[in-house]
């Protein structure tokens, strides 16, 4: 009976071993898959990542050497029409020929449950894209066909890349829930990463040592003089060597969704990155890479496409003269320069530490990405006496720079050491002041890079705060309605981000967005001040008159002292 007992127990856990692996298996959808109706934790998803399994293995060639092949296998439930964005997905990579990056997807089908039985539909050829980002980047996209509430898609692509510096960030979260998510990566002894781990999310890591080979093959050719015959031997070298295979999965994940104030979900969401630290080849001597800091500044500032840059400046000497031509003042001259830049070259909306076509071109198409305005911007006030220098920067959509690393900066700008402190400067946004950046800017602290190499860290937080303060005079009548009149002042940041929203709208248009998100308010006499004088508040005043947000119960009348501007809804709903 025992030994019954024993076998039976066996086989029932061979065959839940079998089908919970078979779970997150390509291809494997099942009918209660395709039946759900919504997630059972998650009852407001839109759709759910049902798996997601990366790894990344090292493959060597001949031709090549090490490469880094990274295989992705998802599937995704839609429960509803606003998870149908889940059916479109888009892998970047490297343009850099030298890199011999390649992206391709594979398997990606659709599933959908008709009359009780499972119709698949599978991607074709029209539904792959690939687009040009800019000369350093571009992008392969798919989108799914066939896509309804309660489909179930899968996918799989793979990455090819001869860039080993970094492995791509592998993320557990996503903006819906995620029931397991593994990612495996097999690292030979010649190679160290450091691993960094973001988020809140306990991770199940398990490590494992295991050889791997590589196979050399040899060719050796021999023969006499003469015609007589060439022989041709071939033959095959094996070298072993040690490889370290580490899986980190987590099951159940809820989504990340917006919260108000956080600026980057992606600095909480439970994620890890690897960068290359050290490579240590038999025979060779070790190098290290991006140990800290000042090793990752010096890296960048001797790219040919950003130190470089800065000792250009034959192309704007004789407009910067003009300029400055009989001003003294230093805060005026600054701003001066810092005015004509932005007013003179436009900014593309790429990002980059890195200049894509110069600066002298830029200067000349009056175009540029942010490298090529601020570094423009930098030489400049170099040249016009001013100890300026660049200061690289990583904007909130790219997360905070947690660790020395090279892409922990994605952009830079410019900064003029005075006896009073920096004066930190983004031509790249028209209704920015010197120590006003733009909001994307505002992400803890950047590195300040002099001219001999060296760095500091510089604090990109703002030392004032900006503020936004309303004046009401209220008469409240007996009816329940309410008249008066309101003078509101923006200072800095809040002055900002309003010159963004509505200096180019018509004054109709923003008379009635203002009166609908006030409780339908009327608004009369309305003047505005210092839309273009960047230096100063805007201020607005107006008259109004509110009739809906007094109430008269009883011959008792009920009233929040604030009236409309009164707080509607908590921000803070998680």
């Amino acid at each position: 009976m025992k030994t019954y007992l024993l076998v039976l127990i066996l086989f029932f856990t061979f065959f839940n071993s079998k089908i919970n692996a078979q779970e997150f298996k390509l291809g494997k959808v099942s009918v209660a898959e395709l039946e759900e109706k919504q997630h059972p934790k998650d009852p407001s998803a839109a759709a759910a990542i049902l798996f997601k399994k990366g790894e990344v293995k090292f493959e060597y060639s001949e031709v090549n050497g090490f490469e880094t092949v990274t295989i992705v296998k998802t599937r995704i439930k839609i429960y509803k029409k606003e998870g149908y964005d889940f059916a479109n997905q888009e892998v970047s990579y490297h343009l850099e020929s030298s890199l011999n990056e390649k992206v391709s997807f594979s398997d990606a089908i659709t599933y959908n449950l008709v009359e009780g039985k499972i119709e698949k539909t599978k991607l074709k050829s029209d539904g792959e894209f690939t687009e040009k980002i800019n000369k350093y980047w571009g992008r392969k996209k798919i989108t799914m066909p066939n896509v309804k509430e309660g489909s179930v898609i899968e996918f799989e692509y793979t990455l090819k890349t001869g860039y080993i510096s970094f492995l791509r960030d592998w993320y557990f979260q996503s903006s819906i829930p995620v029931n397991f998510s593994e990612y495996k990566t097999y690292i030979p002894e010649y190679y160290t990463f450091n691993s960094n781990q973001k988020g809140y999310v306990m991770l199940n890591t398990t490590v494992l040592k295991k050889t791997n080979d590589i196979v050399f093959h040899n060719k050796e050719r021999s023969g006499g003089p003469g015609f007589s015959a060439v022989n041709t031997k071939f033959s095959e070298e094996k070298i072993d060597y040690l490889e370290t295979q580490t899986t980190y999965s987590a099951k159940d994940l809820p989504a990340m969704k917006k919260e108000a104030f956080v600026n980057n979900m992606d600095n909480y969401t439970s994620s890890i990155s690897h960068e290359l630290s050290l490579v240590n080849f038999p025979n060779s001597l070790p190098k290290y890479y991006s140990t800290d800091w000042e090793s990752v500044v010096k890296t960048i500032f001797n790219y040919d496409d950003f130190g470089p840059e800065l000792n250009k400046t034959g192309y704007f000497e004789e407009d910067i003269n003009k300029l400055l031509t009989g001003n003294d003042v230093q805060n005026e001259r600054i701003a001066a320069v810092f005015n004509y830049v932005k007013n003179s070259v436009k900014w593309n909306k790429y990002n980059g530490y890195s200049c894509n076509d110069g600066v002298k071109k830029a200067y000349k198409d009056k175009t540029g990405n942010t490298a090529e305005i601020n570094l423009m911007l930098t030489a400049m006030l170099r040249f016009a006496g001013y100890n300026a220098n660049p200061v690289l920067i990583s904007t909130r959509d790219n997360g905070i720079a947690f660790f020395p690393s090279r892409t922990a900066f994605n952009c830079v700008i410019a900064a003029v050491e005075t006896p009073e402190g920096l004066i930190l400067l983004d031509a790249t946004e028209k209704y920015a002041i010197p120590n006003i950046l733009p909001l994307r800017d505002l992400n803890w602290v950047g590195r300040l890079i002099r001219k001999d190499g060296t760095s500091i860290q510089v604090d990109l937080m703002p030392k004032t705060l900006s503020k936004e303060a309303t004046n009401m005079n209220v008469v409240v009548k007996a009816d329940g309605s309410a008249e008066g009149k309101i003078r509101r002042q923006l200072t800095d940041y809040d002055a900002l981000e309003f010159r963004k929203e509505n200096a180019d709208t018509n004054k109709d248009t923003y008379l009635d967005k203002l009166e609908n998100s006030n409780n339908n308010i009327e608004i009369s006499d309305y003047v505005r001040e210092n839309d273009l004088d960047l230096s100063k508040p805007i201020i607005e005043s107006y008259s109004f008159k509110d009739t809906k947000s007094i109430e008269v119960i009883n011959d008792k009348i009920y009233i929040s002292p604030m009236l409309f501007l009164t707080a509607k809804e908590n921000p803070f709903k998680q």
